[in-house]
């Protein structure tokens, strides 16, 4: 009973994940009182139809974009958050090897403790 009750509890969808992240990095590393401040922000890159992802398009909006950016001292992070059963799609891929050839970290992270692991290390 404790497995199912443990499992329900880790299965939230993507945006919750990244909800959650948000939360945490703000309330973390992203205060007026601390120095330096961090910044973590989204970067919406579908739109709800052709007329709007077009014209998002056409603003720079770009497949496969990580949904997280993080900005740290002397450090630019992507972040693309996923359900337990979630893929990376074709763009997601090949922007995850555009950011990384350039020297970026890119992480793929499942939960917030998992987000919270790969902020920790960096420190």
């Amino acid at each position: 009973m404790m497995i199912l009750k443990t499992m329900s509890m880790i299965i939230k969808k993507e945006s919750k994940i990244q909800q959650e992240i948000v939360m945490w990095f703000n309330n973390n590393y992203c205060l007026k009182n601390m120095n330096p401040k961090c910044c973590i922000f989204s970067v919406p890159n579908e739109g709800s139809n052709i007329k709007e992802q077009l014209y998002k398009k056409s603003l720079g909006m770009k497949s496969g974009v990580s949904d997280l950016i993080v900005i740290m001292p002397n450090k630019i992070l992507f972040v693309e958050c996923k359900d337990h059963k979630g893929k990376q799609r074709e763009e997601q891929k090949e922007f995850e090897e555009t950011i990384t050839n350039l020297g970026f970290e890119y992480f793929m992270v499942r939960t917030l403790d998992d987000f919270i692991l790969k902020i920790k290390a960096l420190n």
